[in-house]
């Protein structure tokens, strides 16, 4: 079944190794295949990945991305080991997203993700 997909204007996708930038209207479409999918609004870069669950969440969308698991496979286990040791209630929902890892959901780890980056965001305050 395609996945229907809605965007704003000037608002941009990721469609396997491709950026699509929306033209000045609200456009939507159907996509069908197995490529990586992410919209703008759910991705990390670099410099915007500045806390621990940020770091993971980045690591994992790589990932995701990439298709690529082994290649982020070492940098994860040490970005989760940093989280757990500064967030230890965080640990359970990690152990959940390492399962998605494992048994290839990596876009369900991602979201599994989310809600910490949000609660990470509450301990900072």
């Amino acid at each position: 079944m395609p996945l229907r997909v809605e965007l704003k204007p000037g608002e941009r996708i990721i469609i396997g190794q491709s950026v699509i930038t929306n033209s000045d209207t609200r456009t939507a479409f159907l996509i069908d295949g197995d490529a990586p999918i992410m919209r703008e609004k759910d991705i990390l870069t670099a410099e915007t990945a500045t806390t621990p669950v940020k770091r993971v969440y980045l690591c994992v969308q790589m990932m995701y991305l990439e298709n690529d698991i082994p290649a982020y496979q070492e940098l994860y286990l040490g970005f989760i080991k940093e989280l757990i040791e500064a967030v230890p209630s965080f640990r359970e929902t990690i152990e959940d997203v390492s399962k998605l890892i494992l048994s290839g959901s990596l876009y369900k780890a991602l979201k599994e993700l989310r809600p910490l980056i949000k609660r990470e965001e509450e301990f900072l305050r």
